[in-house]
Parts: C-alpha cells; structure tokens; sequence
C-alpha cells in the first residue's frame, strides 16, 4: 500500500539490460495506468545488433539518436544503419538524428556498426505496449 495520495505515479529505478547495453524502460500497459506510451533509453558503448529483422507495429515509433555526452550535443561519433521500408531502403545514420516510423511501415534491421563514443538511443512509442506484427 502506498504512504502517500500519488505514489503511484512515480516508478522507481526503471533500469535493465538487453543484450548488449543499458536501458532504461517506462512501459504504459506496466507502469503507467495502460497511458499508450512507452520509452526505452538505450546508452549504447559497443557494436552490435538491435534489431535483427524486418518488421511492423500497430503504433507510430519515433527515434532518436544522440551523443552520449549531451554537452556535446552536436558530436555524433557512431555509424548505424537502419532501413526503412519494404525494400528495406537502407540509411546511414552518422549524426544526431530523429527517425518516424508510422503505423504499420516495415522497419529494421537496426545495426549499430561502429561506435567509437558512446551514444544514447532513444525509441518512443505510442503504445502502452511494445508488441510486433
């Protein structure tokens, strides 16, 4: 039981790890009432693979990619490579960058190939759950 009125709005260390990084993860459906909203905050140090296949969601995604150190905002020392599409129209992110995936656009794979400082990545959704079609 709470002590206080609004406890329930405050969700205390939303930490974990996936694969090979940190995260942190606020989910609608667990944490927030069902609020179609989620956030996962990914600090990013090594190569590797987030997302290995094409595939779509029923809920717009919105992404960002930034420097690790946010006092140097505008550095962007990484390479990623995200593809859009059902041709899998691939793109080069090598600069801070906002990506739109709407509703039902085929996306992925995502492969962080280089990072020689760390970078944060940002995937918001506007979902209370993350789920794939």
């Amino acid at each position: 039981m709470s002590k206080n009125k609004y406890d329930k709005y405050f969700v205390n260390e939303p930490l974990g790890k996936e694969g090979f990084f940190p995260r942190i993860i606020a989910n609608g459906a667990r944490d927030f009432d069902g609020a179609e909203f989620s956030l996962r905050v990914h600090y990013i140090t090594e190569p590797g693979v987030l997302v290995k296949e094409p595939h779509a969601h029923d809920f717009e995604q919105f992404y960002f990619f930034c420097n690790g150190d946010f006092g140097k905002y505008t550095e962007f020392d990484a390479e990623v490579e995200f593809s859009l599409g059902e041709e899998c129209e691939m793109h080069l992110i090598n600069r801070p960058t906002a990506v739109h995936v709407p509703i039902g656009m085929i996306h992925g794979p995502m492969n962080f190939k280089r990072i020689d400082k760390p970078i944060i990545f940002i995937d918001t959704l506007l979902s209370a759950q993350y789920a794939t079609r």
